[in-house]
């Protein structure tokens, strides 16, 4: 089995269980609820998923993972008979055969990878900030200043009333329940959040176009998908609570079948999802390199 079809399969039987493998399990503040590598980088892309599944089913709270080698260098030693995660990278090589022309005319040739990682709590020994364990979530009922920051450089035009949520492509903007409707803060920044990610498929944004004909069908399924991860993944980096992300049950039967069909997909919407957040938080990084190679050194 290669690693799309692992990976595949282990969202499928996650959504089959009833749980979703995008809700991070732990609250740390802005940015640490990502998962981490030994030197405090966040993984991207469909690695976060994998490692946030990981962490729901084993119970780690710690946000660090890392090589053996790495955890060697650190001074720690994985236990005897734990058990690695394999996490993937994408990497470009220039080679002969089909693939693509680079700008010097050479042929550009795109891999994936896998490699193995140990939760910190997998580990003994390590230096005690690698075990910080989850922060106690509180909801929040008030505006949250920092948040508001964020939407507001967003630059999109949202507008509030009504008791619906979403994104008008044509007249590109969205439409929001106003705040007091929410149960709490995050629920309503959870929401925008998904209804940003669909804004940002607008062509003189991202132009990501998943292949939707009509409501209800595939390409729809995979673009609620998007939306779904990329509210995620914002929710992490922002420090929002880690049940902040809506229950959207409806989907799933969706996401199930075109996962069933299509063992990429789900590294696709993550990292479409990724390059959305990614542009939302103004940053200009490929969606395409998820994760670099890992360094055999500290």
């Amino acid at each position: 089995m290669d690693i799309y079809d692992k990976v595949t399969q282990q969202v499928i039987d996650a959504l089959e269980r009833g749980t979703r493998p995008w809700t991070q399990p732990w609250s740390a503040g802005p940015g640490a609820s990502l998962p981490l590598r030994h030197n405090g980088q966040g993984y991207r892309g469909v690695n976060v998923l994998i490692l946030w599944g990981q962490a729901q089913e084993a119970g780690y709270s710690a946000p660090y993972w890392m090589t053996y080698r790495q955890a060697q260098v650190l001074g720690g030693q994985v236990r005897k008979g734990e058990r690695s995660t394999q996490v993937v990278y994408y990497g470009t090589a220039v080679k002969g055969g089909e693939a693509e022309e680079a700008e010097d005319g050479k042929k550009l040739l795109r891999f994936i990878r896998s490699f193995n990682v140990f939760n910190a709590q997998q580990i003994d020994g390590l230096p005690q900030r690698f075990y910080a364990g989850s922060a106690a979530a509180v909801p929040v009922t008030e505006r949250i200043p920092e948040l508001e920051a964020f939407v507001r450089n967003t630059g999109a035009d949202i507008r509030y009333g009504g008791g619906r949520a979403y994104y008008r492509q044509d007249q590109d903007y969205i439409q929001m329940p106003d705040f007091g409707a929410f149960r709490d803060a995050e629920q309503a920044y959870a929401t925008l959040n998904h209804e940003l990610t669909h804004w940002t498929k607008a062509e003189s944004r991202l132009n990501r176009d998943t292949g939707r004909k009509r409501w209800g069908d595939e390409g729809y399924a995979a673009e609620e998908l998007v939306a779904e991860l990329g509210a995620a993944f914002l929710g992490a980096e922002l420090g929002l609570r880690p049940d902040h992300v809506e229950d959207h049950a409806a989907y799933i039967a969706g996401w199930l079948k075109v996962l069933r069909n299509d063992r990429r997909f789900i590294f696709i919407a993550a990292a479409k999802a990724q390059e959305a957040a990614d542009y939302l938080l103004g940053r200009n990084v490929s969606a395409e390199i998820p994760l670099m190679p890992p360094e055999e050194t500290a």
